[in-house]
């Protein structure tokens, strides 16, 4: 991805958002703890994420439980970092069907859309004074994966990723991810992207999947295949690194 093909579509994704909802009626919240920054990129290029059998069985339930009343939005943690690098909505159920060879393990099975809407680190320290009462009152910061917010507490999570003036993002490393997937694909070692997509349909009415254009940039969601019953290997930690 060419800087200046990064910049069309960082306008054309319209991240960051100079107006935003923080008070949405009826919003769901979750904390997503990533394995690593390579999956999280990976999110941002095929708007798709995958958790854990358990977690992707929590975050359908509570997608298809809110399809009339409100979003579901996912708070994004990679583990160790020391900082919050994101905020996407979840757009459609999770596809069991299919599974993704995008990811930097392949044991993540099942697949659904997400539309990122903040996407800039947030330091530990903003965030840790927000406590989870439903996880033994245990700061944000130390959550796991998948772990659901009361809808205060997670407003106020929304609040300070639509507030907060941060100077650095997982953009920054972007070119860096790229050229790694493309350096690994030809050492064999990651699957090529292939122009199939899982055929998802969207149900919820507040997933407005606004698909781009014109960017030069390949959006498929990458090579599919059928998956079994998954891992429930951990994809996460509850640990809170500064």
């Amino acid at each position: 991805v060419s800087k200046k093909d990064m910049i069309t579509w960082i306008a054309a994704k319209g991240y960051n958002p100079k107006s935003f909802n923080c008070k949405p009626i009826h919003a769901r919240f979750f904390v997503i703890k990533s394995y690593t920054e390579d999956d999280v990129h990976k999110s941002l290029k095929y708007d798709i994420w995958a958790s854990t059998e358990i977690g992707n069985r929590r975050l359908d339930k509570a997608f298809r439980e809110s399809a009339d009343k409100g979003p579901i939005y996912l708070f994004f943690s990679v583990n160790a970092s020391g900082h919050f690098c994101g905020m996407a909505q979840m757009l459609t159920p999770v596809d069991y069907t299919t599974s993704s060879s995008v990811w930097a393990q392949d044991k993540w099975k099942g697949v659904f859309k997400v539309k990122w809407i903040f996407v800039k680190d947030i330091p530990n320290g903003q965030l840790r004074h927000i406590r989870v009462v439903n996880n033994e009152n245990k700061p944000v910061t130390n959550s796991r994966d998948t772990q659901e917010l009361f809808p205060d507490p997670g407003r106020e999570m929304l609040k300070i990723f639509f507030e907060y003036r941060s100077k650095t993002s997982i953009l920054d490393d972007f070119e860096f991810y790229d050229k790694r997937q493309v350096e690994m694909r030809k050492d064999g070692i990651a699957p090529l992207v292939g122009p199939t997509s899982p055929g998802i349909v969207t149900t919820n009415p507040y997933a407005n999947i606004a698909p781009l254009s014109g960017n030069g940039l390949n959006t498929n969601i990458g090579t599919l295949s059928s998956n079994g019953n998954g891992s429930v290997d951990s994809h996460n930690d509850d640990s809170d690194n500064n």
